[in-house]
């Protein structure tokens, strides 16, 4: 195990700066998510750890040892990609055991390598079978177990699930979760899906535009969110934001609304309010914080989203089924707000 230090990294593509001064620290034995848009640098930084892209600026350190021009091979960390690249030709076994057979390991180390890793990922009734012969998760086991007999001191994911159907996702996170749990191994996990990185991760950094918008655990991401990019990318549905201004006691006035923000007082310049559509309920129209107009209903079961004009702005909330069982597109209802609302100035985005 070992930790991982990036210390004012920069990564340009010839004029172009992709990553802009990147400064974060991994623990030993973390696991820590890379999580953003495509596009973002997200897998930049990663391949930059495992020395598949160069460092332009900076310093990044694996164990306290300077790894800036270390081959890739000398790192001790072992990547697992979106894309399984198992040896078609060769069974699992083969392909498990392949890159230690490169490095002129003993045979007998390599079959107790690979039987440990087997019987950890539950592949030793596969070891015989060739990858065209797996279904897509057995296949992204393989492609795990084959990194696991390296033992290395990092391991790297990057989108390992994103090949996969959305049920199957459900499966292998668990499973992630379960691996690191057994291991103790440093892990650094890049994804766009805001999910994925709530339920792995020990802390989340979020990345937009080659910056490192915010780093911490997701508890934190999700209660504090820094910025508006931040409080919208993280949480599932996403966090619904309205523009106002101050008004009096504390509330923020906007075409359509008049929500109280918590504090007694406010900054007078303009404001961008945000409240989670979990924080929403159903409240009679007059006297209502928030005046809307239902556009669609969807029934998931044992609650319903509403998707509502306020004003110019949409917005969603989150209500018992049953609540919205009479409701109608073009129905008119208020809109109360019971839980936490998120400030941020309008301006510069960050939070207040």
């Amino acid at each position: 195990m070992a930790t991982v230090e990036l210390d004012n990294v920069v990564k340009r593509y010839g004029d172009v700066e992709v990553i802009h001064g990147a400064d974060l620290r991994i623990d030993d034995g973390e696991f820590l998510v890379l999580v953003g848009p495509s596009g973002c640098g997200k897998s930049t930084i990663l391949r930059m750890v495992a020395g598949l892209e160069s460092i332009t600026e900076g310093e990044l350190r694996i164990a306290d040892t300077r790894v800036n021009d270390v081959h890739p091979r000398d790192r001790d960390v072992a990547m697992v990609f979106q894309s399984y690249a198992l040896y078609p030709h060769m069974t699992v076994r083969a392909n498990m055991a392949f890159a230690l057979k490169v490095r002129g390991m003993a045979k007998a180390e390599i079959t107790k390598r690979v039987a440990a890793a087997a019987r950890l990922m539950e592949l030793d009734p596969l070891l015989d079978r060739l990858p065209k012969q797996l279904s897509g998760g057995q296949r992204q086991r393989v492609a795990m177990g084959r990194a696991i007999v390296r033992d290395p001191q990092v391991f790297l994911f990057d989108e390992p699930l994103s090949n996969l159907d959305a049920a199957l996702r459900g499966r292998m996170r668990v499973e992630l979760k379960k691996l690191h749990q057994r291991l103790g191994t440093t892990m650094i996990y890049v994804t766009h899906d805001q999910v994925e990185a709530m339920t792995l991760a020990d802390r989340i950094v979020v990345v937009h535009e080659g910056l490192l918008q915010q780093v911490g655990t997701p508890e934190e991401l999700y209660d504090h969110p820094v910025n508006v990019f931040v409080a919208g990318f993280i949480g599932a549905p996403q966090m619904n934001f309205l523009t106002g201004t101050a008004g009096d006691d504390g509330t923020v006035d906007g075409d359509g609304f008049r929500i109280h923000a918590g504090r007694d007082s406010l900054p007078s310049a303009p404001l961008v309010l945000g409240v989670r559509p979990h924080d929403l309920e159903i409240a009679p129209v007059a006297g209502a914080a928030i005046r809307a107009t239902v556009d669609v209903i969807e029934p998931l079961g044992w609650e319903s989203h509403l998707h509502c004009r306020v004003g110019a702005a949409e917005v969603l909330a989150q209500v018992p089924a049953e609540q919205a069982a009479d409701l109608r597109p073009g129905t008119d209802i208020g809109l109360t707000v019971d839980g936490r609302v998120h400030l941020f100035e309008r301006e510069s985005e960050i939070a207040i």
